[in-house]
């Protein structure tokens, strides 16, 4: 992933599958397409209970709790 969204989102009310659905909404709003890669920090993904549909979740060290990295992978080419 060249470029993306970070997103923050602190609301203990709301779940983790709702929070990427909201911020995968915003993205698809804001740039006119859908993200397919989510980054997340380890705390969070081991809270993930479902997956949210057409979006891959990874863990990432990089990515601060409750932060969102959100964007469009591009495969390696090789």
């Amino acid at each position: 992933m060249n470029a993306g969204m970070l997103w923050f989102d602190n609301d203990p009310r709301t779940d983790l599958v709702t929070k990427l659905a909201q911020a995968a909404d915003y993205f698809k709003h804001k740039y006119g397409y859908q993200p397919d890669v989510c980054f997340i920090h380890p705390t969070l993904a081991s809270k993930l209970t479902d997956m949210p549909s057409g979006l891959a979740v990874k863990a990432s060290q990089m990515i601060r709790p409750n932060y969102f990295w959100l964007g469009i992978h591009e495969p390696t080419q090789g």
